[in-house]
């Protein structure tokens, strides 16, 4: 990684209620805000086997879903030599029963990767919330509730991928490094296949630890452009959607919450189904068609949104007026029935 010299901003001092989103959000770059969580219960225990025992009072039974890499791997989860399938196993059983394996586990050398992710909070530890979490007293967080998510395992790595959502990540035990790539590096990253995928994040093919300029050159240019947050318990991390993002959780015993949020309208599509119909439509149309096609996005979907409507009659609009979720719900019937045809 002694390519990376760059290091995420960082602010201290900010209080529980007083996180600036508004600035975070127009910034539109990651930032880390030390020490936010220090005082969050789970931050404050003093070792793995106390922080699993606390995680447990709160778990009901509910089966959850586990990923399971072999310790030859170093704990990174990718794609087999052929890349036709993923190189892990994942399994479903009783989170109290990882806990112990990954705290039975904690002076083994060569140990096996176990690691829960995306866990739903409210969902499998109910009550967490009410002792851990964010002061989320801002407007957009009423009408775009985050998705709130724990990550729990031992030493690992999630490959750079990207989010669709505006993430912010709080590491409460153990330590974790993101590496983080502005959305424009996605060609320098070389993005594994659209599927299969883990969860439906496209993976870099790169290993950015361990860099093969050989086999991928351009990986260079991303990691100059890159920078790394590391976050000790209590620090939190404000990662904006799209920007690519490589986690490694360092020590033998980890655990992250994050929370996942949208500022768009519920109603909207997401763009992950744009871009499959594009690779169905226009990809692979002749070159002097899609330069006209560009023009045509430009000027519907990607310039200021009420251009293409403003010199047309209100009424006559359409779907070229502000969209709402009549609008939306009449869009995606029409789209399904051509689809369809």
């Amino acid at each position: 990684m002694g390519q990376v010299t760059r290091r995420t901003r960082e602010v201290a001092g900010v209080a529980p209620d007083a996180i600036p989103y508004d600035e975070l959000m127009a910034a539109e770059q990651p930032a880390v805000l030390k020490g936010l969580a220090r005082n969050w219960p789970l931050a404050q225990k003093g070792s793995p086997a106390e922080a699993a025992d606390y995680l447990k009072t709160f778990y009901q039974g509910r089966p959850v879903t586990a990923f399971i890499a072999q310790p030859e791997q170093g704990g990174r989860f990718g794609y087999t030599a052929d890349v036709s399938e993923l190189d892990f196993e994942s399994d479903t059983g009783l989170l109290d029963e990882y806990l112990d394996i990954i705290i039975g586990l904690l002076e083994e050398d060569e140990a096996p990767t176990f690691y829960v992710g995306s866990t739903d909070v409210d969902v499998f530890l109910p009550g967490f919330r009410a002792e851990n979490d964010l002061v989320l007293n801002h407007p957009m967080f009423g009408t775009n509730p985050p998705l709130v998510g724990a990550w729990i395992g031992n030493r690992s790595t999630a490959k750079a991928h990207y989010d669709m959502s505006n993430n912010i990540a709080v590491c409460l035990v153990g330590r974790r490094r993101f590496t983080l790539f502005p959305p424009e590096q996605i060609e320098n990253l070389y993005p594994g296949p659209l599927e299969p995928t883990p969860g439906g994040q496209v993976l870099t093919m790169a290993d950015i630890t361990a860099p093969d300029f050989e086999r991928f050159p351009r990986l260079r240019e991303a990691l100059e452009a890159a920078e790394i947050a590391d976050l000790e318990p209590g620090h939190v991390l404000n990662n904006p959607a799209k920007r690519w993002h490589e986690v490694e959780a360092r020590e033998t015993f980890n655990v992250m919450v994050n929370y996942w949020w949208n500022t768009s309208p519920r109603f909207m599509d997401t763009p992950q189904n744009t871009l499959m119909h594009a690779l169905l439509s226009l990809r692979d149309r002749p070159e002097q068609e899609k330069r006209a096609w560009r023009a045509v996005f430009d000027y519907y979907v990607f310039g200021p949104a009420d251009r293409a409507g403003a010199h047309l009659p209100e009424a006559a609009r359409g779907n070229l007026g502000p969209m709402d979720e009549l609008k939306a719900r009449r869009l995606r019937t029409l789209l399904m029935r051509k689809l369809n045809r």
